[in-house]
C-alpha cells in the first residue's frame, strides 16, 4: 500500500492518499466465488420463507367453518355435526404439518384447538370420556402453541365437565377454579364460576357453591367484549341460568329448590326467545328436567309431570349422555319412600326409565367415534 503527501492550492494541510493494492484477475475471480455462493444460500432461504400451503383466504374459510359448526352443534343433531368436525380437524392438522407465515400458524393452532374441542364435545355428549380429555389435551396444547387465554380457559372448561360427568366433582371444581386463573374476555368467566358452583353443591361444599354462583353473577355484569366464537364457545345468559338451577337443587332445601325452579323457567324462556341456532336442546332438556326435580322436591308431582313432558316426547338421538344420566336418577329418586308407591310416582318413574333406555340403545347414536 502507498502512502504518499502532497499540498493543495492555498495552502491547505496535508492529506494522506491511500492506494489499495491492485487484484490480479485470477484473485478477483477466487474472491468472488464464495461470495457469489453465500448470496445464493440467501436467495435459496428467501424463497423457502416464500414457500407456504395456505394463504389468508384459507384460514379465513377455516375459521368461518369452525364458527358455523360451533354454532349449530347446540341445536342440531349430533351426528350430523361429528363428520365435519373429524374432516375439518383433520385438515387443520395436516397444514400445520406444512410451512405458512408465523401470523398463519398461529391462527391454525386455535382453528385445532377449536376443533379438538368440538371433537371432545362430541365424545362427552355420547358418553366416551376417555376419548374427549384425550381430544381435550390436544386442545390445550394447540391453545398453548397459539398462546391464547380465551381458548385456554374454554379448554379448562370442557376437562372440568368431563371430570364433573365421570363423578371426580372435586377435581371438576379445581379444573374450573384453574381455569379462572387465565385472563380472557366474554363469558368464560362466568361459565368457570358455574362450572365451580355446580361441582361444589354436589361434594356438599354449600358455601363455596354459592359464593361461586355470586362470583358468576359478578363477572356476567362485567363482561368486557364478547366471545370470539358463539354456539360451544359462547356462555349465553341461559345456559348460566341452567347452571345455577342445578347447583340450587343440588344445595338443596326448599327455598333454593324454589330459587331453582325460577332459574330453569328464566332459562328456558330465554333459550325459546332466541334465535333457532342458539336455542341450545341440550340446555333445554335440562333446564325442563330441573323444573320438574324442584317441583318434585316441593311434592308436585303434578308440576313434575308437565315439566318432564318436554324431554320425554322428543327423539331419543337428541339425547346426550349427561341427560340420560339425568332421566335416570330423577327415576330413582322417585322411588322414595316419601311417594310411598303412589301410581303417579310409579308411572312417571316408569317413563323416565324407559325414555334413558330407549336414548341409551346403539340405534339412538351411530358407534362410530372420534379417536
Amino acid at each position: 500500500m502507498a502512502v504518499s503527501k502532497g499540498r493543495r492550492d492555498g495552502g491547505a494541510a496535508d492529506e494522506v492518499e491511500i492506494a489499495l493494492p491492485a487484484l490480479s484477475p485470477g484473485a478477483s475471480r477466487a474472491c468472488g466465488a464464495p461470495l457469489s455462493e453465500d448470496a445464493v444460500l440467501s436467495a435459496e432461504f428467501a424463497r423457502f420463507i416464500a414457500q407456504r400451503n395456505v394463504d389468508e383466504l384459507v384460514v379465513e374459510q377455516l375459521e368461518a367453518d369452525v364458527g358455523r359448526l360451533a354454532r349449530t352443534y347446540v341445536s342440531h343433531p349430533l351426528m350430523e355435526q361429528y363428520v365435519e368436525i373429524r374432516r375439518l380437524r383433520d385438515g387443520a392438522f395436516e397444514l400445520l404439518r406444512g410451512r405458512q407465515h408465523p401470523r398463519q400458524t398461529t391462527d391454525l393452532y386455535l382453528s385445532a384447538a377449536r376443533l379438538c374441542g368440538l371433537s371432545a364435545h362430541v365424545c362427552l355428549d355420547l358418553g366416551a370420556h376417555d376419548s374427549a380429555a384425550t381430544h381435550a389435551r390436544t386442545a390445550r396444547a394447540c391453545a398453548e402453541a397459539a398462546g391464547h387465554e380465551g381458548m385456554l380457559a374454554w379448554v379448562r372448561a370442557v376437562e372440568s365437565l368431563i371430570a364433573y360427568w365421570t363423578g371426580r366433582y372435586e377435581q371438576a371444581a379445581r379444573l374450573a377454579q384453574a381455569g379462572r386463573r387465565h385472563r380472557a374476555s366474554g363469558g368464560i368467566g362466568a361459565r368457570l364460576a358455574s362450572l365451580e358452583a355446580r361441582a361444589s353443591a354436589i361434594v356438599g361444599d354449600s358455601t363455596g357453591a354459592l359464593a361461586a354462583l355470586s362470583d358468576a353473577e359478578r363477572s356476567r355484569e362485567v363482561i368486557s367484549g364478547g366471545d370470539e366464537v358463539l354456539g360451544v364457545f359462547d356462555f349465553p345468559a341461559a345456559k348460566q341460568f341452567a347452571y345455577a338451577g342445578t347447583t340450587l337443587l343440588a344445595v338443596g332445601g326448599q327455598e333454593r329448590a324454589h330459587r331453582a325452579i325460577v332459574s330453569a323457567e328464566t332459562a328456558i324462556r330465554l333459550y325459546r326467545s332466541a334465535d333457532g341456532d342458539d336455542q341450545s336442546v341440550g340446555d333445554l332438556f335440562a333446564a325442563h328436567l330441573d323444573l320438574a326435580r324442584g317441583h318434585m322436591l316441593l311434592g308436585d308431582l303434578d308440576g313434575t309431570e308437565e315439566m318432564r313432558g318436554f324431554v320425554l316426547q322428543s327423539s331419543p338421538e337428541r339425547m346426550s349422555a349427561s341427560i340420560v344420566r339425568r332421566l335416570t336418577v330423577l327415576g330413582r329418586e322417585l322411588e322414595g319412600p316419601q311417594y310411598g308407591g303412589a301410581a303417579q310416582a310409579v308411572h312417571l318413574r316408569d317413563r323416565l326409565q324407559h325414555t334413558a333406555v330407549r336414548a341409551s340403545l346403539p340405534a339412538a347414536h351411530p358407534p362410530e367415534l372420534p379417536t
